[in-house]
């Protein structure tokens, strides 16, 4: 060990946080030690804190994380995902999850559910690994983990949420074939849906269509690229207008609330597809006429977390658009760790798109 580092504990009691000294690693074999400079708090933190979604105990939540590494283990790979030298010093963020590359679902590019994986923010203690979150002055890079080296011109507040929003997004519409001149409609304006509007845009949608509850943020998705900005009741009109009465040609969920999906389905086109990103929590079900489906030829698909390639897409995306997109507001506020708790309820006002701590 080379010290103590301080972290946030969450031990399982909705809406409580400890802070502690905790023995920083001297990393093994291939494994990497960085000191962390951010830690955005995403919606699924939030959830995890308020005991809305159970995780392992005790545990360091924060998983949308920048750090500078600190030290190498004797075996481990010093260059990042596109093959950048990594060096002592290097400004670097990884992804979500830790994989074997060996496993059934790692052979089938599904790392993200690598069935002997690492979650960074998820994982329980276990002795000398207990800093893998980021709500702590370390964290420790495990084998298999995907890394991105960082330009040093990419705010903090640009590029903290990159390993779980920005990454999820190039996941999600990496399937979809092109959009270009096609109608993009998105159900939810919190940060993932400002990502896949500005994301749609670049890539050449015609229209983005943006639908939330929220006008304040109806408002910001605008400079983030929405052709158009609306609530679930003039969706349907304004669809009916900008498509001929055809329909949008992709649905993207992230609201994760069922009622939202119950307004975008109706309004695919014939042979549209519809992602669903956002449903990570427990919620009521919906449901589906198969008929439907058939008949319309409609695809349907879901999206959780991200692969390796997805990360180093969205570092390349924010620092090739992060001067025609206001990433850099996203961050609206930034705590010490000593604040946590202070920096757990500030998030969860829904006029913050992010709320960030810097250890």
């Amino acid at each position: 060990m080379i010290g103590q580092s301080l972290a946030a504990v969450f031990h399982g009691t909705a809406g409580q946080i400890e802070l502690q000294q905790l023995p920083t690693p001297v990393p093994r074999g291939a494994e990497i030690l960085v000191r962390v400079e951010s830690c955005t708090l995403c919606g699924s933190d939030l959830h995890s804190f308020e005991g809305r979604r159970k995780i392992p105990v005790p545990t360091i939540l924060g998983h949308e994380i920048v750090g500078r590494i600190e030290a190498f283990g004797p075996a481990a790979i010093r260059s990042d995902a596109a093959g950048c030298s990594l060096e002592i010093g290097s400004r670097v963020v990884w992804g979500l999850v830790a994989a074997c590359g060996e496993c059934f679902y790692c052979q089938r590019d599904l790392s993200q559910k690598c069935l002997r994986s690492v979650k960074y923010g998820h994982e329980s203690f276990r002795s000398g690994y207990e800093l893998l979150g980021g709500l702590a002055e370390h964290c420790l890079l495990m084998p298999g983990t995907a890394i991105v080296r960082l330009p040093e011109d990419l705010s903090l507040n640009t590029i903290s949420p990159s390993g779980c929003a920005t990454a999820t997004i190039a996941a999600a519409l990496e399937p979809i074939d092109t959009l270009m001149n096609r109608t993009i409609c998105i159900t939810g304006a919190g940060l993932l849906g400002l990502t896949a509007s500005a994301m749609a845009r670049s890539r050449g949608a015609a229209a983005v269509i943006v639908c939330d509850l929220n006008e304040e943020r109806r408002n910001r998705a605008k400079e983030f690229g929405a052709t158009h900005c609306v609530t679930p009741d003039e969706l349907p009109a304004v669809l009916k207008e900008v498509t001929g009465g055809h329909g949008a040609d992709v649905g993207l969920e992230v609201s994760g609330a069922p009622a939202a999906f119950h307004t975008l389905w109706p309004e695919l086109r014939l042979g549209g597809s519809v992602i669903l990103v956002g449903a990570v929590f427990p919620s009521e079900p919906i449901s589906l006429a198969m008929e439907q489906i058939v008949r319309r030829n409609l695809t349907i698909r879901g999206i959780h977390n991200y692969g390796p390639r997805h990360l180093s897409q969205a570092v390349e995306f924010l620092q090739e658009t992060q001067h025609v997109y206001p990433f850099e507001s996203i961050v609206s506020q930034w705590f010490s760790l000593q604040d946590v708790a202070a920096a757990l309820s500030e998030a969860m006002n829904p006029a913050n798109i992010r709320v960030g701590v810097k250890p």
